[in-house]
Order: structure tokens, then sequence, then C-alpha cells
């Protein structure tokens, strides 16, 4: 966008904590939270508002005001001024100090000032402003800024939410108000202000009190001739003057306040582009990024333009010269096409070198020579080549024939390892970062300029195809050079760019299903849905809808009388927790049968997606996502195969269904036994941990046998409960209280418990102690490949952000390693699998399991292959356990 010149400089001013409030209830609190718990629905509210208004209104100089406690010199003048206010909901604290940082990324001005409130801010600016010559816009949901309306300032207010705004002139003021703007604190004075626990004068509205201001000519008359105001509401306002004259001393604002900066000081500059994509990945806004970027008009980004690119459409005969004379260093690719659920269409490949040379090449109309050429060059080794994003190409290169050799980096995998909490790895958007350009073409189709030539009849034939190929080109050696420096160059070649390709060979599988055991799944889930739905409507009298929380809130709270449960914007919260939290204290049977409907829709709907999912080839086909965890692990999409049930009666049914297919003898899984554990004892160096696992008896029992004190034999099944509870919590950063919740104990109990382990258990205690000191000063964790996760929060000086980075650091390097590890063991079994000539092939990874579809006879031979490489896939200073288990089904597999 262009951004026009206006005939006076336009200062924006914003009442910061005002629109922060407004936008925490307009916006549900359950929605708007990052995967670490951080609440962020304030700071996504105010920071749309903001777009919108940048984009709207066109400010040249913008500025953000807050205040800075409750104590001003109001409350100093009358200690009741607010008092009236609840205190803050716990979901809203630190996110006022999560909007400051946004503004500080967007290089926008904030002020704050002890002893005064942000109002008493704004009044002083926009009265420096008027003097030079600004025109000023106020947003704000405080009725005193109304007071500042005049010819050359506007009140932006509020109207719903903080998205709808409404445009306050003088004469809009009046006609709502029915007095001018000057007159506002005057009416406000004699009618009270509720928000401020001013109280008016009984009996007087705003029209009593806009006639007596028309009237007296003003508050000063009006109080000077209070002897002659007539009637009732005569009596009462002579009888309540101390409240009127004390009103009206409070809620006039201060416009003298001496401030640090001035109206020109806050003239709009280029935002830090770096600080909007860490933050804004850090709060998980990856829609509002976008919203932003698009904002940002040319000058006021720091990318120095696009690509200059020299395309040609390759025609017959024409591929093997353009490979000699470009191919010689790195090229990037850029395939078109179709590919994800176990197939691939390729219809187009465009290639770029690092001198500018790009090229499109049509592969539907390739001759047999030229098709050739062509995979040869990319089934060599020796010609290195860098894509974004190659896993999912790999399949339609792979149905073609075409086998890809020499990719020496995936932007999309290089980016995630050096940000792994980044949300999304688009092309354009690390082209801006990491290149400082536009994902564009300088010049255009037409350009005299030499930057860009486009040497075929249409301009628009693999144009963004050969942009994509040319950024990706540059893309690669920046990010190689980043990753090296941050230690992660061999992750990248030796864990991550090879797993590629066996994901994708694991996605071009797929597992077999049986579909006629899934539609009898879903009739006994949808019965079971039912029947939970009869039970509700029993227990209460009568049928209502399950799905509507406004319905649940009103059977719970009003007709049952039920403890209240956090409260949102939209009343009392009926979310899972909340609820399963009113059961364990009730027990009522309407909440019984609530919970149950609800795991029996989401079974449902689970076996939904595995329906839906199944190809022509009666098998399903995952796809598995290398750059969604922070910690390395895989994720499973379409159909999410991670999330059936493990431990229960209906996710075994689930897994029945997942079969052997046809020409294979059976599944067999395996997987890794306590191996956060097994890193746990190796990382710690703890004697007392590395014997536990070498005794070879239950772990632990043996580890609850050594904190109660008591010999194994008479460790009870409570005992073993709470120390597996300890083991896996100090892996995954669980405190204290998230101890307590899980084990149903008082938090000192729970402290008392992490006391006593790590009494006997000491370098336990001090390598966790160590990853958070390290990391503090280093800021990041590392995993024993050294894989980084990067924790800026951990000096915040946000309490609640510190402590989540501080679980966060806890949990990454144990979590991490483990991830590590069992990408090692795929590698290491496929390479196996073919050193071997075994016909059998590993189908699936599920967090530590892998299942494999065993060819006929070779049962024993896959389960000594598996039982080796995955044993030795990392070594550890206690061995790696595995487990296997084989039989027709998943669930018949399991161990």
């Amino acid at each position: 966008m262009t951004q026009t010149t206006p005939s006076a400089p336009r200062l924006l001013l914003i009442d910061g904590h005002s629109v922060a409030y407004r936008a925490f209830f307009a916006l549900p609190v359950e929605n708007f939270s990052t995967s670490t718990g951080q609440h962020t629905n304030a700071v996504y509210g105010f920071t749309s508002m903001l777009i919108n208004v940048l984009r709207d209104e066109q400010p040249t100089h913008v500025a953000v005001a807050f205040d800075l406690s409750r104590h001003t010199f109001r409350s100093e003048r009358y200690s009741d001024y607010k008092a009236n206010r609840a205190a803050s909901p716990e979901e809203f604290k630190g996110q006022v100090a999560l909007i400051r940082e946004v503004l500080d990324a967007l290089r926008i001005p904030h002020l704050d000032k002890e002893g005064f409130e942000a109002d008493d801010i704004i009044a002083t600016l926009s009265r420096e402003a008027g003097e030079q010559g600004f025109d000023t816009m106020i947003v704000t949901g405080d009725r005193d800024a109304m007071q500042l309306v005049d010819a050359h300032t506007t009140v932006l207010y509020p109207r719903k939410g903080v998205s709808d705004l409404l445009r306050l002139d003088p004469a809009l003021v009046e006609e709502r108000y029915l007095v001018p703007p000057k007159r506002y604190p005057e009416l406000a004075a004699l009618v009270g202000e509720t928000s401020d626990n001013l109280p008016g004068v009984p009996g007087v509205g705003p029209k009593t009190a806009a006639k007596w201001l028309t009237e007296y000519d003003g508050l000063e008359n009006l109080v000077a001739h209070a002897d002659a105001v007539r009637g009732k509401a005569g009596e009462s306002f002579r009888a309540h003057l101390d409240d009127v004259t004390r009103n009206r001393e409070l809620n006039a604002l201060v416009r003298t306040l001496e401030l640090p900066q001035g109206p020109t000081d806050f003239a709009r500059v280029a935002w830090d582009r770096e600080a909007v994509h860490t933050l804004f990945d850090a709060l998980e806004f990856r829609v509002l990024r976008e919203r932003l970027l698009d904002l940002l008009p040319p000058e006021d980004t720091e990318p120095e333009g696009g690509f200059e690119v020299t395309g040609v459409v390759l025609g017959v005969g024409d591929l093997p010269a353009w490979l000699d004379e470009h191919a010689n260093g790195l090229v990037g690719l850029q395939p078109e096409g179709r590919w994800g659920q176990g197939t691939g269409d390729l219809t187009g490949v465009a290639l770029a070198s690092l001198d500018g040379a790009a090229a499109w090449l049509d592969v539907t109309t390739l001759t047999p020579d030229d098709d050739a050429a062509f995979a040869s060059w990319l089934a060599s080794e020796s010609s290195p080549k860098a894509m974004h994003d190659a896993k999912g190409p790999l399949e339609a290169l792979w149905a073609r024939g075409w086998e890809l050799n020499g990719l020496v980096c995936d932007t999309h995998l290089a980016a995630y390892l050096l940000r792994p909490d980044q949300r999304t790895y688009d092309l354009a958007d690390l082209a801006a970062r990491h290149l400082r350009r536009e994902l564009t073409l300088d010049g255009g189709p037409a350009a005299d300029d030499g930057q860009l030539t486009l040497d075929f009849a249409d301009p628009e034939a693999g144009r963004d195809a050969m942009l994509r190929a040319r950024a990706v080109a540059e893309l690669a050696g920046v990010l190689d050079a980043e990753l090296a420096e941050a230690g992660g160059a061999s992750l990248l070649a030796e864990v991550e760019l090879p797993l590629q390709r066996t994901l994708a060979r694991m996605e071009r599988v797929g597992i077999a299903v049986d579909a006629d055991a899934l539609e009898r799944l879903w009739g006994d889930f949808d019965a079971e849905v039912r029947r939970a739905e009869e039970a509700a409507y029993d227990a209460i009298g009568k049928p209502i809808n399950l799905g509507s929380p406004k319905q649940l809130q009103a059977v719970l709270f009003d007709e049952l009388d039920m403890p209240k449960t956090r409260r949102t914007r939209t009343g009392y919260t009926t979310d899972a927790d909340a609820l399963e939290g009113l059961y364990a204290k009730t027990e009522h049977p309407f909440l019984a049968a609530l919970l149950r409907h609800r795991d029996q829709i989401r079974l449902r709907q689970t076996v939904e997606g595995l329906q839906k999912s199944i190809a022509d080839d009666g098998r399903v086909h995952t796809t598995y996502l290398q750059t969604v965890a922070a910690t390395g692990r895989l994720s499973s999409t379409d159909p999410n195969l991670q999330n059936i049930p493990i431990r229960t009666e209906a996710g075994r049914r689930i897994r029945e269904a997942f079969v052997v297919g046809a020409g294979f003898e059976t599944l067999l899984t395996a997987d890794y036994s306590q191996i956060e554990m097994r890193i746990m004892a190796h990382a710690s160096g703890d004697a007392g941990l590395i014997e536990a696992f070498a005794s070879g008896a239950d772990f632990h029992s043996t580890m609850a046998a050594r904190v109660f004190g008591v010999a194994p034999e008479a460790v009870t099944g409570a005992m073993r409960a709470k120390i597996k509870a300890m083991n896996y919590g100090l892996a995954y950063g669980l405190s204290a209280f998230g101890l307590s919740g899980q084990l149903k104990i008082s938090v000192n109990e729970a402290k008392g418990l992490m006391d006593e382990y790590f009494e006997r258990f000491g370098h336990v205690r001090d390598y966790l102690t160590g990853i958070v000191a390290t990391a503090r000063r280093t800021g990041f964790t590392e995993t024993l490949l050294g894989r980084r996760r990067y924790l800026p929060d951990l000096n915040s000086s946000n309490r609640q952000r510190r402590d989540m980075a501080e679980r966060m650091a806890l949990n990454a390097p144990i979590q991490g390693s483990a991830a590590d590890i069992i990408k090692l063991a795929m590698l290491d079994v496929e390479a196996g699998l073919a050193q071997e000539g075994l016909s059998s092939r590993m189908l699936l990874q599920v967090h530590d399991e892998l299942v494999f579809e065993v060819a006929p006879g070779e049962t024993q031979p896959l389960e000594a292959l598996v039982r080796e490489r995955m044993g030795h896939a990392f070594d550890l200073a206690v061995p790696l356990d595995v487990s296997v288990g084989s039989g027709r089904s998943w669930h018949d597999a399991a161990h």
C-alpha cells in the first residue's frame, strides 16, 4: 500500500490499559493462549485494534499511555476513587507487559508517570499537539476523554469490543451527551461516574444536568446560584454540593504534566522486523503477523527489494545445455503439482542458480532424452541442491521414477532448527527475515532496467516457481552459515534431512485398516453418545443442548447451584478441566453423564476422521510434520495417529482396526521403555538412578523403595504410583503444584515428596538446577545431539513468563533427546532393512513406538534387527531397553 501525506501531521494516542482491558473481556480467554500456557487474548485484541487503526487512520505519529498503578493523586484526594473496581483477573496479569513488548517491537513509544493516569498523559500530549498544529485521534474507553474533543481532536471510542470504534467529534459529543465537550466533565460531576466510583446527585440525570449547565452557563455559575435551583432536584443538588465539587476536581484531566517526550518525538519509524518475528512467534500470532506485514508501506520496510531473475522456459532439448551452463554450483528447486496422502502428481519444476539464472521445466512435455538427462542430474550426489519443504514433493518425484540425491539444504528444516518455537516457516517470511528481501521480482514483466528478463511468450508460466527457486538458492547459503554458527549443521545433515526421506516413504506406504471394523466401532461410539445423552437428560429431568455453554451454565450454576467456575466473558466456563473439577467436588450424575458424552463424541470423531482418510488402496496415509514441536518430536496429521488413546479400552479397540496388509505376515511394534528416565540418569550421572536401572528390577518400585526407605517387597501400589508420577514429572518440568494435581494431594505434601526424592538422588536435583542456570546464561537449552531451544523469557521481568520458561528449560533437553534418539533409531533400522535385504517395512512412528509390517518369514530377523539397531541408536550410561510385540493388528502387537 502507498501511504498518503496528510495536510497536517496526525497524532494517534492510545489509552493502553483501557483498550487492553476491553480487549480482554471482548475475546474469550480460553481461546487465546500459547502452547506454553500464556494467556494472550488482551494482547491479541489490542494488537488487532492497533493494526486496524494504523491502517484506517494513517497517523504520522503514534504513542501509547499506560497507568502505572492505582495509587494516584486522585486516590489520595478521595480514598474511594475507583475502589469499586475488582482486582484484575488472574489471566489478565502479565498481558500489559506483553503489550509493551509488542509496542517495543513496533518501535511505538509508550509512556507512564507515577501518581497520574494515562488520561492525564493523553490530555497533556493532546494539548501540546494542538499547539503544534497536529490533528489528534485518541483511542480510549474512558469517557473522561470527551473533554479533550475539539476541532482538531477526535476520540475513537470502542463501541463493541475493540474492533468497532465510534468517531466522536464535537458535534457528536454534544448530540450524545447534550453538552459540548468542554462541559462533559461538569455534566459527569453532576450525574456521577460509576466506573470511577464517583456518586452523582440523587435524582439528577443527564437531561436535567445538561439543562442546568446550559441555563447557568456552566458548573461554576450553577454552584454560585445553587439556592436558585428549584424543585426536589434543586434540594438534592444543594445537599450534595461537596460531592459535585469533588467530582469536578477529580475528573479534570491534567494537561500540564512534564513528560520526557512530546508529539514530535512520536513519528512513525521502521519497525523492528526481527523483534516482531521473535515476539509473534512466542505469542503464536500467525494471522496477526500476516496482517501486520501486509500493512507495512514500502518506506517502512527493511527489506532492500526483490530478487533479480533471468528466467527461461526450457524447450525440447534445452535442458542439458542449461544444466551444463548453470548447474555447476548450488541449484534451488521448486517442484509444482500436488502431493500428499501417499500420492503425487508433478506438473513442472523450476530451477535457479545463484547467478540469477532460472528455468521452468514442463515435465508433462519432456522427451525421453530430456527426461533421462534430468533424472540423471537429479539423482547425482555431486550436484548440490536446495529445496523448501522437500518431503511432500518427494512423493511426486518418485511417482515419475526420479530419485532426489544431493539435497544439501532444506530451507524449511534449517529455519526450524534455528528457531524451533516459530509457528510457521513460510518462504516469503524467511526471505524477508534472513535476506532482507521481499519475495517479489525486481522490475516487472516488461521491465527495461536489466534487472528482469522473462524470455518466453507467457510471462506468468513458471514465474512464481522460478522466483521461489531463486530465493531458496540464496537463502540456503545464509541459513547454512547461521546453523553452523549455532552448532546445528550436523543435526540437519545427519538427522533431519535423511529422516525426511524416511518419513516420505512411510507416508507413501501407509498402514492397512479394517473398514468394516471402523464402521462397527463408529456405531458403538454413536450408541454410547446417545446413552450418555439420555442419562444427562434423566439427571436433570429435561433435554438440553449438551454442546451449548449457555444452556450448561443455566443448568449447572442456576438450577443445580453448583460452585462457580472461572468467570469468562460469556459466563462461567464449562470447559473440560472445569467440569472435571466440579465432578470431583459434587459427583453429580449429570456431570458424570456430560463428561461421558464428551468422551464418546471425541472417540466417534476420531473414528470418523480415520474413515474419511482411507485411500483407494485401503490404507491410511498420515502426514508427518518435523517442524511443529519445539522439542524435536514428530507430529502426525491428516489423520493424527498420535491422539489415539493408548491405555484405555476405547483406544485399544481403535488400534484393533489397524491391521497387517495383503502380502504381509504380521505387524510388529517396538518401543523404548522409560527412555526419558534413562536419559535423565545419563545426563545427571546420578549413581542411584543408574544403579536402579542396572538392577534389572522394576524401576519405579526400586526408586520408591529408596525414596520411602522400605524394602522393595514392602512398596505398595500407591508408593509406586507416586514415584512413577515423580519420575516422569521431572522429565517434563513438573512443579510441586502440578504434581499435587496429578496425585490429588496437597501442594505441601507434593513438595515434601520432591524433597525426599532429591535428598536421595541429589545429582538429579543438581542437573535440573544446572539446566536452568546454564540456559539463563546462554539463552538456550541443548539436547544430547545439540538441538537447541531458545528461551529468552528465562530473564523476563514477568514472573509468569519466567516460570513457564523455566519449566520449558527443564523439559526440552530430556524430551528433545528422546525425540533425537528415536529419529536416529528410525534411520538405523531403515538402513539395516536395506543392508540385510529384508522386505519388511516401517509404517508408523508414534511417540517412542515404531510399527512395522513384516514380510512372510521375516519376523525373527526383523525383531533381532530392531532390537539391535534401536538398542544402540545412542550410547547412554544405562542401556536403552526395547520392548517388541507382534500380531495381526496394532493392538495385538502391543507388548
